[in-house]
């Protein structure tokens, strides 16, 4: 299929790293990438290596002396449907909210007449700085759409609103933009990912059992791993259900339906609903409690009235992958579970996966090193019919579901992991 065409922009920030990854990930989704890159950002990541990711010549000059041709920020302006800026440092939003070209990149966004993305990274006092958000908005107003900036650790070391929209987010974003671009006389617009025209449902997060109104049970999981794999399906083509528990997080861009739910009943129901709608591939991420409350109580529990000793009765919630996706499996669908074991791992999970009728499960034990819970770097052992398929390094979790969605496509087909 002919595919959209993307311009990455990389400038001069310490979030210029994952710039690797948005290429990656948009060429798997089915783009066509060239890069163009300041000076500053060479000093962070090398032209090559955007070289040898795209199969292209990356602009870094307006002059023809480095790896590209003079004029190229007038060719590569034509040539590009979408320009993504990743990461947009705050001298790149006020050089571009100013029209400012003294470089290769601020020439090309000043050349280029068709919809631009940019992904802010920077440090959280320059994020909050009035300049920085007049310009935002400036550039808002004039058509530009922007991913993020998120939350989570700097590199200045403290924990605050700056950090990069993750690869996956951006390709997500990317996605929805080329949805609206005209369909070019050589081209069409829309791309064809690895995962394209495959149904996903995905669960993700704990459960909460009620007890009373402002009491339940719940457990750590915090959906970091199901929010991944449902972002990295959504960048890979698929149509993409989510299923959530109780999370404090922002729904992945770019999702066919999201569905929130809070008890293991619930979600239960909606995997069922799920199902039954058509669905080729299900992927349990989500952790639901095996028990709840008999008897959940209308009012609040007062201590005093419990006494010294408090007996909770609980009884079984549906084991959603033992008895509800058995009444409502289609032929062609694939599942694949996940199992949270602490020693004997790939025995208990192998164990796990027949008795569930898995196709396939994800087995990992948070308490070795390099896997935990949270926005942790996180590792995990693929299992099917035939033994152990693939074991993962320690990755950041949504680089590590782009690679659990390769690795179950090629075991799916059969070509060994």
């Amino acid at each position: 299929m002919a595919r959209a065409r993307v311009l990455l922009m990389v400038t001069g920030g310490i979030a210029a790293y994952k710039s690797c990854f948005v290429a990656r990930l948009l060429q798997q989704s089915g783009y066509s990438v060239k890069v163009a890159m300041t000076e500053a950002a060479t000093h962070f990541v090398g032209p090559v290596t955007m070289r040898a990711l795209t199969g292209e010549a990356v602009a870094t000059d307006l002059w023809g002396e480095g790896q590209s041709e003079a004029l190229d920020h007038i060719e590569y302006a034509r040539w590009a449907d979408l320009v993504v800026v990743a990461p947009a440092t705050a001298n790149l939003l006020g050089k571009a909210a100013g029209g400012i070209a003294d470089d290769i990149v601020t020439t090309l966004l000043l050349a280029f007449p068709g919809p631009v993305l940019m992904a802010p990274a920077m440090n959280d006092s320059m994020w909050r700085h009035p300049a920085t958000q007049a310009n935002r908005q400036l550039l808002a107003e004039r058509g530009v759409a922007f991913v993020g900036p998120g939350s989570g650790w700097l590199a200045c070391g403290t924990i605050d609103t700056g950090r990069m929209a993750e690869p996956e987010e951006i390709v997500a974003a990317v996605r929805e933009l080329v949805a609206d671009l005209p369909a070019r006389d050589d081209e069409a617009a829309r791309p064809a990912g690895p995962w394209a025209g495959r149904r996903v449902t995905v669960t993700a997060g704990p459960t909460l059992e009620p007890i009373d109104p402002v009491r339940g049970l719940i457990n750590r999981s915090s959906g970091a791993m199901g929010y991944a794999l449902a972002q990295a399906a959504v960048a890979a083509g698929a149509e993409v259900t989510l299923i959530s528990g109780p999370v404090e997080r922002d729904a992945p861009r770019g999702l066919a339906r999201l569905v929130k739910v809070m008890t293991g009943r619930q979600m239960a129901e909606a995997v069922a609903v799920a199902l039954t709608a058509g669905c080729d591939w299900l992927l349990m991420a989500a952790a639901v409690a095996d028990f709840t409350p008999v008897n959940p109580a209308a009012t609040k529990l007062k201590k005093d009235e419990l006494g010294g000793a408090w007996h909770l009765e609980l009884e079984r919630n549906p084991d959603i992958l033992k008895d509800v996706v058995p009444r409502h499996r289609g032929r062609d669908l694939t599942v694949v579970g996940f199992a949270l074991e602490t020693g004997d791992l790939v025995a208990k999970a192998s164990v796990k996966r027949v008795e569930k009728a898995m196709d396939f499960v994800l087995a990992n034990d948070p308490t070795e090193e390099g896997a935990g819970f949270g926005d942790q770097a996180h590792r995990v052992t693929l299992i099917g019919p035939d033994g152990v398929l693939w074991q993962s390094d320690s990755l950041p979790k949504p680089a590590l579901a782009v690679q659990i969605l390769d690795r179950l496509e090629t075991a799916r087909h059969g070509r060994g992991a």
